[in-house]
């Protein structure tokens, strides 16, 4: 659709308020700023739960394993023999023996409930998500077996610091003369780690194997095989391959299944929130709809003078469609432009609002994260820009087709 320097003239002229037609430009302007609001929000939220979701991905991920062998009717033997040949799967990249436990940790008369695990200084190294984000101490003392390494919010909860000893306390009590007593060590903290998710950094404590196998009884076996991949997504296509050389030693799962719950209502909640956000802009589209034809109304004389001129009926369609539609094209570019900008730095934004305000809008013990991540996505992006134009040019279509069908004749009859 072509526009001549001649209808837009008369578009923009339209669009100017002047005192009998202001109700009619109040119109106009909420509907802007209902666009600007509505594809904005939309980005900014969009942005948000796809950081939250590639975020908390790469940590559980980085963290866990892709595929994880569990025995569960009895411990795993012989599991640096079966490591290996894990390995020897094509796209396996690291096979990582564990022991893993629910524990009390008690320290200065402080307790809260951890899970240990046990694994070797090697493997904790070749996970780059812990190895890189030890924040005190190092591994070479934990490579000694000599302590433990714990999360930085359980050090906080516990008010330990380096060097300082950690109870733990095994459910499995021991059976003596008096009866079953809880199986108690002290360990010193040789490391803090801080991965940015909450429920690592407050209740995990990672130990060396063998200390591990000692204190759950796990006598030359392990609970747990964890395997990463050099691709994540291939978790589901390696498990059945992995699954034969385990046999019956344990049972095999992969990542998705593990989390299929939470990732999945992660994709409803996006899903709902694009469908709540995206009736923004349908209720500025409405707005669009209803001032266009009180505009149309309001300018039907001079509609028929200029079809009387010579206009015709696709120039005056053309002028009344460019008026609508030039509400919703900057309306989306306006909202486009400050949605971008306040998801690239959300979380500038919301520390400074933190610090302002004194108030916690992003909770880590709820949102698991301790910062609030962003990744705009440009498919998605241009996938709002494109619904928020599509919806005010269809808003701006039907006025503009009434004001093309007025007749000239009957509306200057009585003039």
């Amino acid at each position: 659709m072509a526009f001549s320097r001649f209808e837009w003239l008369v578009a923009l002229r339209y669009l100017r308020a002047r005192r009998q037609e202001g109700f009619i430009s109040v119109i106009a302007a909420f509907s802007f700023v209902g666009i600007l609001l509505g594809v904005g929000t939309l980005i900014v939220v969009m942005s948000v739960m796809n950081g939250f979701r590639d975020d908390l991905l790469a940590r559980i991920l980085g963290v866990n394993g892709h595929v994880t062998v569990v025995g569960q009717k009895a411990p795993i033997t012989g599991y640096d023999a079966l490591a290996d040949r894990i390995r020897g799967v094509p796209g396996v990249v690291q096979a990582t023996p564990l022991v893993e436990g629910q524990v009390m940790v008690t320290a200065h008369g402080y307790g809260v409930g951890a899970m240990v695990r046990g694994l070797s200084a090697e493997d904790f190294a070749a996970r780059p998500l812990l190895a890189e984000n030890i924040k005190i101490g190092s591994l070479a003392e934990f490579a000694k077996g000599n302590g433990v390494i714990i999360g930085s919010r359980l050090a906080s909860k516990l008010r330990v610091v380096l060097g300082d000893e950690i109870t733990l306390v095994s459910p499995q009590g021991e059976v003596t003369a008096f009866g079953t007593v809880p199986r108690m060590k002290a360990y010193p903290v040789v490391g803090v780690f801080e991965v940015g998710m909450y429920e690592y950094d407050s209740s995990f404590v990672y130990a060396p194997l063998p200390a591990a196998q000692l204190f759950f009884r796990y006598r030359d076996s392990v609970s747990h095989i964890e395997i990463l991949l050099d691709d994540a997504d291939r978790a589901l296509a390696l498990r059945p391959e992995i699954a034969d050389i385990v046999g019956e030693a344990g049972v095999t799962y992969e990542w998705q299944r593990v989390n299929s719950s939470f990732f999945a209502a992660l994709i409803v909640e996006r899903n709902v929130m694009f469908i709540i956000l995206t009736l923004i802009i349908v209720i500025a589209a409405f707005n669009i709809i209803s001032g266009q034809i009180m505009l149309v109304q309001d300018k039907a004389r001079g509609i028929a003078i200029l079809r009387t001129m010579g206009a015709t009926k696709g120039m005056v369609l053309r002028i009344f469609f460019a008026t609508g539609a030039s509400v919703g094209l900057l309306g989306t570019a306006v909202g486009a432009a400050i949605g971008i900008a306040f998801a690239l730095n959300i979380d500038a934004i919301r520390i400074w609002l933190e610090t302002t305000f004194n108030v916690n809008l992003w909770p880590a013990e709820v949102r698991f994260l301790a910062q609030m991540p962003s990744k705009i996505d440009s498919t998605e992006t241009v996938l709002v820009i494109a619904v928020a134009l599509v919806l005010t040019f269809l808003a701006s279509a039907y006025p503009a087709w009434r004001a093309a069908r007025l007749d000239p004749v009957e509306v200057l009859r009585y003039e």
